[in-house]
């Protein structure tokens, strides 16, 4: 049986990308769309991604529609912490875009509700899915790399349209920057790959001529016990996405991805191992379109058909490391 599954908001950036897979999903009765700005709903809410679809006329007729059983919150970072709230507070799962607004104690109450009502609550970090970082993280998770001692990771984007700045309104986009909007992916990576930093250290700089509030040459370390982690992130760069990269050194090997999409990954071994060579080869990886396994993973989750990826814990955590990213925490 399909499960019946609506979006509430489509200010943000990812928004589309994940109606159009709700869409597109033979796995879902997509129920419809609640956006409550006017303005919003005649501007965004005319791409031919919205097409054919159903728009609730309140919040009410979606929240409270009982065959509804999970919601995606897709507005801007400054209204997805209210939208989870009212979503989760109405008994149904959430599919929360990154990141998780920037008021960590309102997202751990989100987090505790959640977990009060057995519901799922599963963060837009889009990359949890790509094939290239899946390699990495069992790699490591399963000590193939020895122990973790460095990462680095850049992540960037050229300057934002106005559109972008309309939007971006919440005090994390104002005073974190390009750290706290796009470098969030990674820093949900780090996370994943070695846990919660003893201390983060933020570098935000505004360097160039775009509105002057933005942070968008940014920089941050992670300190662990035993490793280092870099990252780095700015919305300067000229086709940025090919730069955009993650770098794993352990005792016995590593494992660069560059760029992240399509994922192109070598690694390098100290001996043979696994079916692979001593010394740097690159290894053939797939590569996935955005939002399908993370919804695929969302709804496994809500059929109870496998533990979700991601604990309720990493999700505080990785928020929490993020706002410390961003200068925020």
């Amino acid at each position: 049986m399909k499960l019946k599954l609506a979006q509430y908001g489509i200010s943000h950036d990812h928004a589309g990308g994940k109606a159009r897979v709700l869409k597109e999903s033979d796995e879902v009765e997509f129920a419809g769309v609640f956006e409550p700005s006017t303005e919003v709903r005649e501007t965004l809410g005319q791409s031919s991604i919205y097409e054919g679809v159903h728009w609730f006329t309140s919040k009410e007729e979606m929240l409270e529609d009982e065959t509804i059983v999970g919601i995606a919150a897709q507005g801007r970072v400054s209204q997805n912490l209210t939208f989870a709230r009212e979503i989760i507070e109405h008994g149904k799962h959430v599919w929360f875009d990154k990141p998780a607004g920037d008021n960590l104690d309102e997202f751990k109450e989100v987090l505790d509700i959640a977990r009060e009502k057995n519901l799922l609550v599963q963060l837009g970090y889009m990359f949890r899915y790509n094939a290239g970082f899946q390699f990495i993280l069992d790699w490591v998770n399963s000590g193939k790399l020895g122990e973790i001692f460095s990462v680095r990771g850049r992540i960037s984007s050229g300057l934002s349209n106005e559109g972008h700045w309309k939007r971006w309104d919440s005090m994390g986009e104002h005073s974190g920057g390009i750290m706290f909007i796009l470098a969030c992916h990674l820093t949900d990576i780090i996370v994943a790959l070695l846990g919660r930093p003893t201390r983060v250290t933020p570098f935000l700089r505004h360097d160039s001529r775009d509105v002057p509030w933005y942070r968008n040459n940014t920089a941050a370390v992670f300190e662990y016990p035993k490793a280092l982690a870099i990252l780095e992130s700015t919305a300067l760069e000229i086709d940025s996405g090919k730069s955009r990269r993650l770098e794993v050194y352990g005792t016995r090997g590593s494992a660069i991805l560059e760029p992240l999409e399509p994922p192109a990954l070598r690694l390098c071994l100290d001996e043979d191992r696994d079916g692979f060579t001593k010394g740097w080869q690159t290894v053939p990886v797939e590569s996935k379109p955005r939002y399908v396994e993370s919804l695929q993973a969302f709804i496994a989750d809500i059929r109870s058909e496998k533990t979700p990826d991601r604990s309720l814990d990493h999700e505080f955590t990785v928020q929490e490391t993020v706002l410390r990213a961003a200068g925020l925490q």
